[in-house]
């Protein structure tokens, strides 16, 4: 916490000053109110703002980041090497015990999570790993990486996340793996993703990098498929700037996948007798000095945890009372999500305005938002991206013909990619207050919609 923002101090000031905003722990976010009416005209309208200032800082130093990295750079051990211990070792075993998972292995980022994962099973050229097109473009060039087709299928609109019931009539021969991706952190029905891998005995794979601490059914999301891909970039709700993690129960798998991200050498082998275990390797190690900062991160990361899950509920309630509004639904067997994204729709039609007047009107009330994933066209990214020689051979214009007839329209993609917004998570671990002066926010610019579309 900075001194500027002590809870001393804040609430000193708030008691002085009349503020409605009250800090929480070590919030990095605070909203402080004008006092504003939610009935008075909109800022973008020359109303006063909601907010008179907003303060945000992310990531938030937690304490022992410092000393991990000093003793790194003394001891002059900056590389795990090819041993089980160190700072990479550490944080792989208290990242792995947090989930309840049997295994961990640490990454460079989450990019090379998902690679190594899919690497691990094989993936190849004409292969097709069913997955989500709301997502961000790293998840579809993980399958690319490996001269896969990825097979988007459209997502529940209530829910934002891949829709599991289509999962299993889009599955064939050439289906690899099920790539469900906890976009936001929000979970996506894993009782549908497994039943069908189990069906198929194909395997399922968590893209899980925006979902950390997010459950479903009590299990951690990551844990319930045949592995779990994490990111720590710096926006992540545990973050260390960057680096990466695959969690599994299946250690057989596990070895599998060290050997896939440690260019064909596993935790047992040794790479300089020439006993490399050969597969589709790369590497994407971790290094000793995101782990100093990840193990000094994860000692916090499950209070704000527990913050952004009552303060995301709380504004769930109020946003869903206001016309057009669609908060993305959390299903009943998700029993914590992971708020890496606070995410809505605005529907035009019920609202009054289109979401880029809504964007525009809610940041003159000087409070940060942003548009959502846009609708990709997907086949024209993999038709581009196999327009090589290579991909050619692989991918013949008949063959990605086929491919995109399969692929469809996407109706339900299309307009979460036309109305989708959201927050960032440091938004959520500020205090209960702010979800109120949010909400206000938002009721009075869709109270004034009509005035607002005139602009």
């Amino acid at each position: 916490m900075t001194k500027q923002f002590s809870r001393r101090n804040f609430l000193s000031a708030s008691s002085k000053a009349g503020l409605t905003a009250v800090l929480v722990g070590a919030a990095p976010t605070v909203l402080v109110g004008q006092g504003a009416s939610p009935d008075g005209k909109p800022a973008l309208l020359g109303g006063t703002p909601m907010v008179r200032f907003s303060s945000s800082s992310w990531p938030l130093l937690q304490g022992d980041e410092e000393k991990n990295v000093l003793g790194i750079l003394k001891a002059g051990q900056w590389f795990r090497g090819y041993r089980n211990e160190g700072m990479v070792a550490d944080f792989e075993k208290e990242f792995a015990a947090m989930f309840g998972a049997k295994a961990c292995v640490a990454t460079c980022n989450g990019t090379g999570a998902l690679i190594a994962a899919l690497s691990a099973l094989d993936t190849g050229p004409g292969d097709e790993v069913i997955t989500t097109p709301w997502t961000f473009i790293a998840t579809i060039n993980s399958i690319i990486a490996h001269f896969a087709l990825p097979m988007p299928l459209d997502v529940d609109i209530d829910t934002f996340q891949l829709n599991g019931k289509l999962a299993d009539a889009a599955c064939t021969e050439n289906t690899r793996c099920l790539l469900p991706v906890h976009i936001g952190g929000v979970p996506a029905n894993m009782d549908d993703f497994v039943a069908v891998g189990k069906k198929r005995n194909i395997r399922v794979i968590e893209d899980a990098c925006q979902a950390h601490l997010g459950q479903w059914k009590g299990k951690k999301l990551g844990t319930l498929g045949d592995a779990g891909c994490f990111s720590f970039q710096v926006s992540k709700n545990l973050p260390s700037g960057e680096g990466g993690a695959v969690l599994t129960n299946d250690e057989e798998f596990a070895e599998r996948i060290y050997r896939c991200h440690n260019n064909c050498t596993g935790r047992k082998t040794n790479a300089l007798d020439g006993s490399y275990a050969m597969t589709r390797a790369f590497n994407f190690r971790m290094a000793e000095f995101p782990a100093a900062v990840l193990r000094a991160q994860l000692k916090h990361i499950e209070k704000f945890a527990a913050i952004r899950e009552e303060n995301g509920r709380y504004l769930n309630k109020l946003l869903s009372e206001i016309p057009g509004v669609h908060p993305a639904k959390i299903d009943e067997g998700g029993t914590m999500s992971g708020w890496h994204l606070y995410m809505f729709r605005i529907d035009p039609a019920q609202f009054g305005i289109n979401r880029e007047l809504f964007i525009r009107a809610f940041q003159a009330e000087r409070m940060g938002i942003g548009a959502g994933y846009r609708a990709v066209d997907w086949v024209d990214v993999v038709r581009r991206s196999y327009d090589t020689p290579a991909g050619r051979r692989v991918f013949p214009k008949a063959t990605l013909d086929q491919w995109a007839e399969r692929v469809g329209p996407l109706p339900q993609y299309k307009i979460l990619g036309a109305q989708g917004v959201w927050f960032t998570q440091n938004v959520l671990i500020g205090p209960k207050t702010n979800m109120d002066i949010i909400a206000d926010a938002v009721r009075r610019i869709q109270k004034n919609a009509a005035e607002i579309a005139k602009v």
